[in-house]
């Protein structure tokens, strides 16, 4: 013999739609985190010298040198601004993703670092980086 329960029976229902709107909350409130979010990394490192030895240049890159006086170097040519300005524009006009690697010795001042990244960055290289030394293990 059966017992069936005086109340009506009712199919149990996942209820999605609460879900839904909860995950996509969580989503844009990660989004938004994330954006505000930045990664900062200091490290102590010594800038080289503005004088390297041969084997450090390769033909595809340019290395451009500073030293503690705040003279140019193109490779190991000393280089006025103007005339970097002209090698690089010509360089640009050959193949504009070159890589560009500036060197500094740890004297040089940073108005003349910023004086030839901002020539580099007018110019329209996107790939510039500063040379460091690695550091000792």
């Amino acid at each position: 013999m059966k017992l069936r329960s005086p109340l009506p029976a009712k199919k149990s229902r996942l209820e999605i739609i609460p879900l839904i709107d909860v995950m996509f909350f969580l989503l844009a409130s990660f989004m938004m985190v994330s954006l505000t979010m930045t990664k900062q990394q200091t490290i102590g490192v010594n800038l080289p010298v503005a004088t390297a030895t041969a084997k450090d240049f390769q033909p595809d890159m340019i290395n451009i040198g500073l030293n503690a006086a705040g003279d140019a170097f193109w490779d190991k040519d000393p280089v006025t601004l103007p005339d970097l300005e002209s090698r690089l524009t010509q360089r640009y006009q050959l193949d504009a993703q070159t890589p560009i690697y500036i060197s500094g010795d740890e004297d040089t001042r940073h108005a003349d670092m910023i004086r030839v990244l901002d020539l580099i960055r007018r110019i329209g290289f996107a790939k510039v980086a500063f040379n460091v030394k690695p550091s000792a293990p």
